[in-house]
Parts: structure tokens; sequence; C-alpha cells
């Protein structure tokens, strides 16, 4: 199996996300990842799915996604010809004596603490997927409390849009 990244532009309306949740769940695919949000025009909402598949099985889902009515355009998205990020939030265990250690790490790694408490941080951290990963393994010694990870957003690089 391999990741595709898939940028799809849709209707932005009710039941669109199920529809095209379900279309992979009843082709027996895991969805990896999924970010939606918002573009730059407000009827148009934009799902970045990253999907585990072989070559073939990828290009029938592609079809049947677009049969879909709610869905305008759909564009595989390559880590060479594309930006891509995601984003994390993690607490960490950061008391008095390791809390200069966990600071540096934030800075090594690009980071940025945005709470504070007596014993523990919380870090806001963007980047790819191994940036991120990286981050985490170096964190575990401290001890993490909790963490969140956004799904992979990515965008096409050059100045083409895939929009409108």
């Amino acid at each position: 199996m391999s990741l595709h990244t898939l940028s799809v532009l849709v209707e932005n309306s009710p039941g669109v996300l199920a529809r095209v949740a379900s279309l992979f769940s009843r082709r027996g695919f895991n969805i990896e990842s999924l970010a939606v949000g918002p573009t730059e025009h407000e009827e148009i909402s934009r799902m970045t799915i990253v999907v585990n598949v072989e070559g073939n099985p990828l290009e029938q889902v592609t079809k049947q996604l677009n049969k879909l009515i709610n869905v305008l355009k759909i564009v595989e998205l390559d880590s060479l010809s594309s930006v891509q990020r995601e984003l994390l939030l993690v607490k960490v265990s950061a008391d008095t004596k390791n809390r200069a250690e966990v600071l540096e790490i934030v800075s090594l790694f690009r980071a940025r603490v945005v709470d504070v408490v007596a014993d523990a941080v919380i870090i806001e951290a963007t980047g790819t997927g191994e940036k991120i990963a990286a981050l985490l393994s170096v964190l575990e010694p401290f001890g993490i409390k909790e963490l969140v990870q956004s799904g992979l957003v990515a965008m096409a690089r050059g100045s083409k849009s895939i929009s409108k």
C-alpha cells in the first residue's frame, strides 16, 4: 500500500463530508488523514485527504468522487510539488527542574509555547509529519500528558490555483 494526498474542492454544504468519507469506506480504503476547511470562496471547501491505497484503485476512487454532485475538482498532490503541513498541540510535563531543557527543544524545532502552568507546558508546532514525529520522540522522555494533531493540509506549489 502507498499513501496518496488528494486535494478535493467541494461545495460548502451539509452532508458532503459524510458522502465523501463513506465512498472511501465502502471501497475498504482507510483514510489516514482528513482535513476540511473553507477556501478563498465561501461557497467552496477544500478537503485534504491522505489515503492508503494501491495505484489502480485510487484512479477508481477519484472517478467515483468526480461523480458526486458536490465534488468540484480533485487533484493528487505529491510531496515534491506541494507544501504539506500538520499542526500539533502537545502538553508536556515541565517542572522547574526540566523546563529550561524543554524550552530549548521547543526553540530547536521552531515551535512555540502557548500555555504554561507550574508543572506543564503546551507546545504548538507546525511542519511535515516527519518533523512532528521527531519533536514528539524528543519530548517523550519528559512525559507527554496529552496531544492533538491535525490532519495534513496541502497546497500545490507555484502561482496556479486549483480553485475556480
